[in-house]
């Protein structure tokens, strides 16, 4: 499937939401002509930079990044940027997904909504890191009050989470991240359940990579281009 102008749209959208978690955390990053990046570090798992056209290089997102210390990141959203010369290696490579707008949904089982107060927020970050505090700390209740933010959680007839997603909002797409399932949930539920909450009259973006690519195929995406992220020493 491709969709015509959407990977760009996808790409902006990404960029966009790291922007949102990295301001959850009182950090602002800056968009340039050919780069997001962050002059401080970025929040567990989210680059210090995002390409944002096909013809950034490699200048375009290291001076704007904080190197003192090890392990920064950059998201080779187009896969064409090689930062091994500059002490980056591969950390995985990717495929950005799109679902056409007005493609119709999956059945979607279970009460699935958004997430609302501070405490509903902790139980669906809890039940995203698999229990654990440290990884859960990363979604902060600033992101509620992001109105280009929805954090979905579905929730089984006991009220045991069954599992969530994030959707973020843009001009012309909505992004899908952070998607997971909880044990004894089939990850074919949290994709129909997390697209019935997104808006119909927009296409869904988004990236998977490894076993986590064929759900999201089965729940009506394509694959629209390559990316990778590169982790500095």
């Amino acid at each position: 499937m491709i969709i015509d102008d959407v990977l760009g749209d996808a790409v902006r959208n990404n960029a966009e939401w790291c922007q949102a978690m990295c301001r959850a955390h009182g950090l602002t990053g800056t968009f340039g002509p050919r780069a997001w990046t962050s002059a401080a570090r970025t929040p567990l798992y989210y680059p210090d930079a995002v390409t944002l056209t096909e013809d950034a290089e490699a200048k375009d997102v290291l001076e704007g990044i904080d190197r003192s210390g090890p392990a920064a990141s950059v998201k080779d959203s187009y896969a064409r940027v090689d930062l091994a010369a500059e002490g980056f290696r591969l950390l995985f490579e990717a495929q950005w997904i799109a679902r056409p707008a007005g493609a119709p949904a999956p059945a979607a089982t279970g009460d699935w909504r958004p997430v609302r107060t501070p405490e509903e927020l902790a139980a669906w970050a809890l039940a995203w890191s698999g229990d654990d505090a440290e990884d859960a700390a990363l979604f902060r209740p600033e992101l509620l009050a992001d109105p280009a933010t929805t954090i979905v959680a579905g929730y089984g007839d006991d009220g045991r989470i069954l599992g969530g997603g994030v959707l973020s909002a843009s001009t012309r797409v909505t992004g899908v991240s952070n998607l997971f399932a909880t044990e004894d949930t089939d990850p074919s539920v949290t994709w129909a359940g997390v697209l019935a909450a997104a808006p119909a009259d927009r296409p869904v973006v988004g990236y998977e990579s490894g076993d986590d690519l064929p759900p999201a195929l089965a729940a009506g995406f394509g694959t629209i281009g390559p990316l990778r992220v590169w982790l500095g020493a």
